[in-house]
């Protein structure tokens, strides 16, 4: 992740993972991790993220940390997930990894930490292949406060400039930690 936006210190960006707040999760490929250490359900009205699967396909997900996450399934044609927004033990972020088969190679990533009263999010495509069904039907994701940014990515846009699609991109948003997402998938 590449955008900075340290709490009245800076506001600048940075291209590089060694100058990110504590807290974010680092890309290194889709290595699994544990689930955040309390999972719960929650709405996307505030404090947390609802997935929805419009897809075609099953859609499989990781919630994972510093430690690796049991594997959940959203059923195609309206399955959902949700989760209140966690913390990592060792400071790092929390990083949804979804796929359409039970392997992560191929992963859209939902990824976030909290800083303060802040939380840092983006999309992230590095680890998705071109030919994914995220990419062939699309996303979005939706904060419940209208002043946050959202991410949408039409069907087809396999380069989508709202994810990250390399490292050094500049693709992380903030919000307030009070707001809650909804991230449509198809």
């Amino acid at each position: 992740m590449g955008f900075i936006k340290t709490v009245g210190i800076l506001a600048t960006i940075a291209a590089t993972a060694s100058a990110l707040p504590q807290g974010f999760v680092k890309r290194q490929g889709t290595s699994t991790a544990s689930a955040p250490s309390s999972s719960s359900s929650s709405s996307s009205g505030g404090n947390g993220i609802q997935i929805v699967n419009n897809m075609d396909s099953t859609v499989y997900l990781w919630s994972t940390s510093n430690t690796g996450g049991s594997m959940q399934t959203l059923a195609s044609g309206g399955g959902t997930y949700s989760e209140d927004w966690q913390t990592n033990s060792d400071g790092g972020g929390i990083s949804i990894k979804m796929s359409t088969s039970e392997d992560e190679d191929s992963v859209l990533q939902f990824e976030y930490t909290e800083n303060g009263d802040t939380l840092f999010w983006d999309l992230s495509s590095i680890n998705l292949d071109s030919s994914s069904d995220f990419i062939s039907q699309g996303f979005q994701a939706t904060p419940s406060d209208s002043s946050c940014n959202s991410a949408s990515c039409s069907p087809g846009d396999s380069s989508c400039a709202e994810t990250y699609q390399k490292p050094d991109d500049v693709d992380t948003n903030s919000c307030s930690l009070d707001s809650g997402f909804t991230l449509t998938l198809g």
